[in-house]
């Protein structure tokens, strides 16, 4: 029997990645929060590799800090080591990868959340939500722990990462359990059930944890952090990286021993058996997967890299399985320097529940039940950056609903975090969802480098980005725009440093003079080769001078992914009413009535995106659309004319009787007391709404 626990605005559930940014965003918004996790000690864990960022992820998390959220600040004051993936390829897929400390991690989150305002950190297991009928939807209305304790709230966000229903699986064992060994959650999943919410399942692994001292580093190759490194946070001082001792990482590969190994053993993989039922991640399946599919490689890599800088053990990144122990050491002791390797903790896969994502709008509110949301892997992603990028948004909406205000919807072309949103609710996943660079049409607008200048305002509007900070903003912004505006009105005259300097990046000298943002459009030139022609550069930032270089140099470029996006826009300012009968709509195909049913796009754009919709069913809807509004538009116009007449009749009542007291509009306010306390003089050709009869 549930007792009265009191009343709270927004409830959290699950206190990982997602849970951690909803619950902040709610409390900093001024709502009474509680964050309701099952394991205190667990708050911001890192069951897979300790890392934070990565491509397409660091993007998301540059994201998350430029909104107001607080994983790139954590992730900044726990640095292990700092590097930048594709410095070879363009700006636009550049990405920040971190190793972090996954215990410090954990405790600056935690410390984060005690000291935080409005919000209440709780211990407990959520195993029941309640809902009240309201105008045909159902509404949350309470939250039920496992203790017995009945919370009323406002709205709830369901962040349960793989905890739902969870089970671990090594080889043969098979073990009720969510990550590291925790208790899992099964009453919830079945009260979501019972609710009439969809769940399905899907699956995930992790490799063994090794003792440092056991490994062979002589063997392996070596990979250091970069010089130079560019905080995750805009709350970061840089100056915290100086001096920093950067720990190695270690590069490792299988070899056909090992594959032999696995394929000698397959027949136990629980892949492979049909113990695991649940769907694996594309993009990081477990070694014996990768070898069973790619079977002409000879060699698979694999990363080693420190869970902390207080501890031995180390994370075998690449190296996932599901395999029994006693073949995952067989494995293990094939690779070269692991030949001695002791395991501290072996391999499993995790199967879990999670919410069809497109049951959501894209609030991340489910459609049917106002006030529920979701968040992180429960709604079918994959990732601590894809998690905490959807707990920043639907805590950010949990309390804007509260608060009456206008939602936070983010675009396409505004963000990963639209993109990442957007796929999940239009188009739904089939696997855990992993967010990549070429998911984005509009990869130039979305970088790295100008993830403040495209989110920042936003967090401001929303409330998270406070006075100081936002006015830290606008200052590097005006710095930004005033050295692009340098660069095209400064020009340099083709002398001997110049010309120097072009000859020493085989380019021809010049004879007149050029624009020093011309120079930078060149492919081989940038602000660091131009240093000693360049006199007058101000003291700005690297990070300065470097989104200012990628502005200029990629003008063009940036033009016409702008020009894509206005085009775009136009579809998605066609919105599409909430209620609309599409079985009603000739000539779309049923299979796209039945999506566009299911999902209920608020747009066009976001109707042209769902799977299953044709540019040709478009189009009906688009004339359909048109068809509604001149029948609406003709309507009005038809009320408008039969309404002229009866206002010239009022108007000449009006004039024939000059003495009698007009009727009070019903519409307007009363002003004076005179007229509140007199009976208004009724006319007796008029009808309710003033009109002659």
């Amino acid at each position: 029997m549930a007792y009265y626990a009191g009343k709270i605005d927004v409830a959290v559930i699950g206190a990982g990645h997602a849970g951690i940014e909803a619950g902040l965003a709610a409390a900093r918004l001024g709502l009474s929060t509680t964050l309701f996790t099952t394991n205190l000690d667990a708050v911001g864990n890192m069951p897979c590799n300790p890392s934070i960022g990565g491509t397409g992820k660091g993007h998301l998390v540059f994201e998350i800090d430029a909104l107001g959220g607080e994983m790139g600040y954590a992730a900044d004051l726990v640095t292990l080591q700092s590097r930048t993936l594709n410095l070879g390829k363009g700006p636009a897929v550049h990405s920040k990868r971190v190793q972090a400390d996954r215990l410090l991690y954990r405790a600056v989150m935690k410390k984060t959340l005690e000291n935080t305002p409005n919000l209440a950190l709780r211990q407990a297991e959520i195993v029941d939500i309640r809902f009240a009928e309201e105008g045909g939807k159902k509404r949350v209305r309470s939250v039920i722990t496992a203790l017995g304790a009945e919370w009323e709230v406002s709205a709830v966000v369901i962040a349960a990462g793989t905890f739902l229903s969870s089970r671990t699986i090594t080889g043969e064992t098979v073990t009720e359990a969510g990550p590291d060994a925790m208790l899992p959650a099964r009453r919830l999943s079945d009260a979501l059930r019972r609710e009439g919410i969809s769940l399905f399942r899907f699956k995930t692994g992790t490799p063994p944890r090794l003792h440092a001292d056991s490994i062979d580093y002589r063997v392996l190759e070596l990979q250091t952090g970069e010089e130079r490194i560019t905080p995750f946070s805009a709350r970061t001082d840089p100056s915290r990286f100086i001096g920093l001792r950067q720990l190695p990482c270690h590069v490792a590969y299988t070899n056909e021993k090992t594959h032999a190994i696995i394929r000698a053993n397959i027949g136990r993989s629980p892949l492979y058996s049909g113990v695991i039922e649940g769907v694996g991640p594309r993009y990081c399946p477990s070694i014996e997967d990768k070898v069973m599919r790619f079977a002409d490689k000879s060699r698979h890599q694999l990363f080693v890299e420190p869970c902390g800088a207080d501890t031995k053990e180390v994370y075998l990144q690449g190296f996932s399985s599901s395999l029994p122990e006693d073949v995952q050491i067989e494995m293990l002791h094939s690779i070269a320097g692991f030949e001695k390797a002791v395991t501290m903790r072996s391999a499993y896969a995790i199967e879990y529940d999670c919410a069809d994502p497109t049951q959501m709008l894209p609030t991340l509110e489910f459609k049917d039940y106002a006030g529920l949301y979701g968040a992180g892997q429960f709604n079918g992603s994959s990732g601590y950056e894809e998690a905490a990028a959807q707990g920043l948004v639907a805590g950010i909406n949990a309390a804007l609903r509260i608060l009456g205000k206008e939602p936070l919807i983010l675009s396409r072309d505004s963000s990963y975090i639209g993109t990442l949103i957007d796929d999940l609710v239009t188009k739904g996943t089939n696997e855990p969802y992993r967010i990549m660079t070429s998911r984005s049409e509009y990869r130039l607008l979305l970088r790295q480098d100008n993830a403040d200048k495209r989110l920042t305002p936003i967090g401001r509007a929303v409330g998270l980005i406070k006075d100081a900070r936002f006015a830290a903003f606008e200052a590097k912004q005006a710095r930004i725009a005033g050295e692009i505006e340098r660069t095209k009105k400064t020009f340099l005259p083709p002398d001997q440093t110049l010309n120097a300097i072009l000859t020493e990046n085989q380019l021809p000298p010049l004879s007149t003079g050029i624009s020093l943002a011309e120079l930078l459009r060149r492919p081989a030139l940038n602000y660091e080769k131009l240093t000693a022609a360049d006199k007058t550069r101000p003291d700005l930032s690297s990070t300065e001078l470097y989104a200012a270089e990628v502005a200029i140099k990629y003008e063009g470029y940036i033009k016409r992914q702008l020009t894509e996006v206005k085009r775009q826009k136009a579809l998605e300012d066609k919105k599409l009413p909430p209620a609309l009968d599409y079985a009603a709509i000739p000539g779309i195909r049923a299979e796209a009535k039945q999506k566009l049913t299911k999902i209920r796009p608020l747009d066009l754009g976001a109707a042209s995106r769902i799977s299953g919709v044709s540019p040709a069913d478009l189009s009906v809807l688009l004339l359909y659309l048109e068809k509604e509004a001149r029948a609406a538009q003709n309507a009005d116009s038809e009320r408008r004319t039969d309404a002229a007449p009866r206002r010239e009749n009022r108007e000449r009542s009006k004039d024939e009787n000059p003495d009698e007291e007009q009727a009070e509009d019903p519409r307007e306010p009363i002003d004076t007391k005179e007229k509140a306390d007199k009976p208004a003089a009724k006319d007796s050709h008029s009808t309710e709404n003033g009109g002659l009869s």
